[in-house]
């Protein structure tokens, strides 16, 4: 029996399959968390390193560059043969990265460091949506959407712990960070026990016959041409902020890091919010009005942003995070219809391409605020999410399925 007819197979009872996406969602908290304190503490590396903005951004393109290259393989390699415990391999090397970071002496040495955080998100992200799948009991929307929310709440956590533990006493401290590491391994190990017990139960049931329709070969390519390009507009957009808004903020308004630091927490946490809308909705009203919605409707806001006082700057950014992070469970959705029983292959496709643009937009955006200050960055990315008008060329895949 192939992997996608396996995963066709009716789910467990709806009260494990509830446990099992919080745990997943709790681990997908712990992974971002450990991944989103690297950018958070670029301003001290900044100054321990006396790095430009552009080896700033190679950091980044380095582990956002690794992660998009492996999660295609990992996930297509996972559609054919399922590894339950590669989840908690995929931790160990977040940790070994960390204490990598934590020790480094040298800008070649954070790179290195980089590339193993980058290869542990790698590992985690496809094989964890694949689960989260399985564990939906159909209401595919709402389990990636809380999924999703862990792994956002885990980010906008990355700059409070950063702020509040590791500036205060260094780069060493880093290595603190190892707890949270070890505690997620032992998560993902228990959730790949069951994941391998749902493959062996799974194998013993009687076929179910997939009832997704399949569009024309040209159709879904044309489709995931338009869903990356709609990536594109949505990752560099939010690279722009995760990794410069505090640069931004100390120049132009004078807040001190820490300050800063929270602010990035606030936008973050807004972005976590806004992820838990998008699934639901999705499975209510149809993922492509989602995708409208949140890539197109954002572009009033973020042209207005650069033109904004400190006040108005914070709340903007609110705004925006809100609404730009409901598209990615939709998108990720919407794909997996596109292509049935091929889960691992688009969740690695996605994944890998949002770390990839967020890398190459990271590494351009640094050369951009060295030769033309960081105001110039928020004044260039307004402009990005118009590219949502190209939404209107993706079928209506609740049509097609009529």
């Amino acid at each position: 029996m192939s992997v996608s007819t396996q995963a066709s197979a009716s789910p467990e009872p709806s009260a494990t399959i509830f446990r099992v996406l919080v745990a997943l969602s709790m681990s997908h908290l712990i992974n971002d968390t450990l991944q989103a304190v690297i950018p958070a503490l670029y301003p001290l590396l900044k100054d321990n390193f006396g790095l430009t903005f552009g080896q700033i951004g190679l950091i980044t393109f380095t582990y956002q560059l690794t992660g998009s290259l492996l999660q295609p393989l990992v996930g297509t390699f996972t559609d054919r043969k399922p590894l339950p415990f590669s989840l908690p391999v995929g931790m160990g090397f977040t940790l070994v990265g960390l204490v990598l970071f934590s020790r480094a002496s040298q800008f070649s040495s954070l790179v290195v460091a980089a590339a193993f955080t980058g290869t542990g998100s790698a590992i985690f992200h496809p094989e964890a949506s694949r689960l989260a799948r399985l564990a939906s009991g159909g209401r595919h929307g709402f389990a990636q959407s809380l999924f999703q929310v862990g792994g956002n709440f885990g980010t906008s956590l990355g700059p409070l712990l950063a702020a509040w533990v590791i500036v205060p006493h260094g780069q060493g401290s880093l290595v603190w960070c190892t707890v949270l590491a070890v505690g997620g391994i032992m998560l993902l190990t228990r959730l790949g026990t069951w994941y391998r017990s749902h493959l062996a139960a799974v194998r013993h049931r009687p076929v179910r016959v997939a009832t997704e329709h399949v569009l024309p070969r040209r159709r879904v390519i044309l489709a995931l041409v338009i869903l990356s390009l709609l990536l594109v507009s949505k990752y560099v957009y939010l690279v722009s902020i995760t990794n410069y808004y505090t640069f931004y903020l100390i120049e132009r308004f004078g807040l001190t890091v820490p300050q800063s630091q929270i602010c990035l927490f606030v936008f973050l946490f807004a972005v976590a919010a806004g992820t838990i809308i998008g699934g639901p909705v999705g499975d209510r009203i149809g993922r492509k009005s989602v995708i409208w919605g949140s890539i197109l409707g954002v572009a009033p806001f973020t042209l207005t942003l650069p033109y904004l006082g400190l006040v108005g700057t914070i709340i903007m950014t609110v705004v925006i995070g809100a609404i730009l992070a409901s598209a990615f469970s939709a998108i990720l959705v919407y794909g997996t219809e596109l292509m049935p029983g091929k889960v691992g292959m688009i969740a690695g496709l996605f994944f890998g391409l949002a770390f990839g643009i967020a890398g190459i937009g990271s590494a351009l955006l640094g050369k951009l605020a060295d030769h033309s200050g960081i105001g110039m960055v928020y004044h260039v990315c307004s402009f990005l999410p118009l590219l949502g008008v190209v939404t209107v060329f993706l079928p209506d895949l609740r049509t097609e399925h009529r």
